[in-house]
């Protein structure tokens, strides 16, 4: 499962910040962040097995990113990989409320999803377990496997934590990374019920997952400053561990902005 915060317009410098944890299974191959030799206008990270991503931004600002809704009495193993969904808005110059739109059967035949589509100034939603399009407001926002702005409590934590570290007029981008690796587990009355069971609704609650086989992969820092400058870090780990495996850093100036 995964945790994305972000904030819209909320920091005198930026005008966008996302943090995002992706978890995922640790023998899923996986291609760290970089600008893709055969789409050389989008930066993100590449699931090697499916070829999709659940992250990205391109040189023109648009940007996307994904997470899972759990709901696993729903499940359909030979559903399409939703991380294509990123990647068709990414390579697309769709504008991104037509984009949710034109999803076909408002995207039904896929296992459920959320979905983040925009440019850096504008922002929209679209879950296919809700099934209608939200624009996003400006202010600090969670995104976790329910329904955006759920209040789990990995969630609430975290936009707290957040709108914190942009109280101040610098942002240490170290005290993000610190921020998505909280391990605290609520107690079990707070824990959401989503047909997992009690045990593992317990090793799903934190914000950063280690497991035997499954856990927190990647955190990706992205921040996008008043004049249009993105920078975007991603940390990956070791399996089992926090220990840093890799980190790549990236910056540009978009140009010219792709619109919503």
């Amino acid at each position: 499962m995964c945790l994305i915060l972000f904030a819209l317009d909320s920091h005198p410098r930026y005008k966008l910040v996302v943090v995002s944890n992706r978890d995922e299974f640790y023998k899923r191959p996986t291609a760290a962040a970089g600008f893709w030799p055969e789409k050389p206008g989008i930066l993100a990270g590449k699931d090697i097995r499916d070829g999709g991503t659940w992250l990205g931004i391109t040189r023109q600002g648009r940007f996307a990113a994904l997470t899972n809704y759990r709901d696993p009495k729903n499940t359909k193993p030979s559903a399409p990989s939703r991380g294509h969904l990123v990647l068709d808005y990414l390579e697309n110059q769709v504008p991104a409320a037509a984009y949710l739109n034109n999803l076909p059967a408002g995207g039904k035949a896929y296992n459920g999803f959320n979905l983040l589509v925009g440019n850096i100034d504008e922002f929209y939603y679209y879950s296919n377990r809700e099934e209608k399009i939200r624009t996003i407001n400006t202010g600090v926002h969670a995104l976790s496997n329910s329904l955006l702005d759920t209040p789990w409590p990995k969630a609430a934590r975290g936009t707290r934590e957040l709108a914190n570290i942009l109280a101040r007029e610098e942002i240490i981008t170290e005290d993000l990374f610190v921020l998505m690796k909280n391990q605290d587990v609520p107690a079990d009355h707070d824990l959401p019920d989503t047909g997992v069971g009690l045990e593992m609704e317990r090793w799903l609650a934190p914000a950063f997952i280690i497991s035997a086989e499954y856990g927190t992969r990647t955190t990706s820092l992205l921040l996008v400053d008043r004049d249009n400058k993105v920078q975007f870090w991603e940390r990956s780990y070791e399996p089992q561990k926090m220990a840093i495996a890799d980190e790549v850093y990236y910056e540009y100036v978009i140009s010219s902005l792709s619109p919503a």
